[in-house]
């Protein structure tokens, strides 16, 4: 890596440090836009892994105080359940259309979402949870976004913006971790790995404690407009890539 690679490097670490400390979540999609450039596939979803770690554990211990364990472990359940079984089924099934498909639902959820007041409040039991979770973790095996429907899931509930992180951010800490585990079966934390998760480490950690003091100054309706944003461009990052393997 350059002089010019390094820079865009820690840049990127500090920007998606301070998008999760903000949000709770879209760490990864903001720094594999620049990363993807710079370093090879897999050496980013291992530092995104890796990272994704540190950042839901601080936001965890951030918001102890308002952990829902009744939330968590339904949804925890069905997601560590559902990542491996939709990287399985991504062997069989088009990854073009499945990214398409999903990006186009998120994209319009955060339209709509967007265009009109908050949804009234639902109230979800524990079966269902375990389903939400399921499909948490499908769409995370087939697309690589592992925290996307659990967090909208806690958009429905109406909860304030500490109540929502203290349940998504739990359950995409249990995400990483299968991911983490799955990595470190194949070898992807190599020796090259961890130099760079050491070099992006300071700037990640600068990032993320800035985005939590940002955070910290909103109201939970600004908080609801942030998330549904970064689901907005989740899906355009499935969409647009969809659409140019469609046209290669």
């Amino acid at each position: 890596m350059d002089g010019v690679g390094l820079v865009l490097f820690v840049l990127a670490s500090l920007a998606g440090g301070f998008v999760s400390g903000l949000s709770g979540f879209a760490m990864g999609l903001v720094v594999s836009g620049v990363w993807l450039h710079i370093i090879t596939p897999i050496q980013t979803a291992a530092l995104i892994a890796g990272y994704g770690l540190l950042t839901q554990g601080y936001g965890i211990l951030k918001l102890r105080q308002a952990l829902n364990w009744h939330a968590i472990w339904p949804l925890s359940l069905g997601t560590t359940i559902g990542i491996p079984t939709g990287v399985v089924l991504l062997t069989y099934l088009s990854p073009v259309h499945l990214r398409f498909g999903v990006g186009t639902l998120l994209v319009l959820y955060a339209i709509y979402s967007l265009a009109r007041p908050a949804f009234r409040p639902m109230k979800i039991g524990i079966a269902p949870d375990i389903a939400i979770g399921l499909v948490n973790g499908l769409v995370g095996g087939l697309t690589g976004l592992g925290g996307i429907i659990s967090t909208i899931s806690c958009q429905w509930r109406g909860w304030t913006r500490d109540a929502q992180r203290a349940v998504f951010q739990p359950v995409l800490f249990a995400a990483f971790v299968v991911i983490s585990i799955s990595m470190g079966v194949t070898g992807a934390f190599t020796t090259e790995t961890f130099r760079l998760y050491g070099l992006g480490l300071p700037f990640l950690l600068a990032g993320l404690w800035s985005g939590f003091k940002l955070y910290g100054k909103i109201d939970d309706e600004i908080f609801r407009k942030v998330v549904l944003t970064l689901l907005l461009l989740a899906g355009l990052s499935l969409i647009v890539p969809a659409l140019l393997s469609r046209g290669a």
